[in-house]
């Protein structure tokens, strides 16, 4: 999913430090969603009607913590912040993508963990996908690499 966009949606946020079980989940749901850290309680992802939902949902749930939430769309007044913006999320899933074909680089055994390999890395390049906003270069290599290893797989006797 490619985006054209250069608004930005923000998601800025406060959360008691006790318990810090929604803390953690929030980290969690936000690093999921691919979204950059621009300041402390502070995070962006480009601006579409599904990111500005997620955030949208992430606020309410912050708020029903205890603590205090909000949605912004934005645009940066220079093109320089909005390169750096895009150039940090390639960064990102580029590393993301890296590891993938790492992972296929592995030597494998037997066809049984072929199969599991495969499975796992292409649910992996799903979920990376979901969130490459701006495609990265790396996802070609990263979707080539997992496909001739499938390719390796088939052309080995069972």
């Amino acid at each position: 999913m490619v985006t054209t966009t250069r608004d930005w949606v923000l998601l800025q946020h406060r959360l008691p430090r006790e318990p810090s079980a929604p803390r953690i989940a929030l980290w969690r749901a936000i690093r999921r969603l691919g979204a950059l850290l621009l300041a402390d309680g502070l995070v962006a992802l480009p601006a579409s009607a599904r990111t500005i939902e997620h955030f949208e949902w992430l606020a309410a749930g912050i708020e029903e913590q205890g603590g205090t939430a909000s949605v912004w769309v934005a645009s940066p007044t220079t093109g320089t912040t909005t390169a750096r913006l895009i150039e940090q999320a390639r960064a990102a899933t580029d590393d993301e993508y890296r590891a993938v074909m790492r992972d296929a680089e592995a030597p494998i055994l037997t066809v049984a963990e072929r199969r599991r390999l495969l499975r796992r890395l292409r649910a992996e390049l799903r979920r990376i996908g979901s969130r490459d906003y701006f495609g990265a270069e790396t996802g070609r290599a990263a979707r080539a690499r997992v496909d001739e290893l499938a390719r390796i797989g088939e052309a080995v006797p069972a």
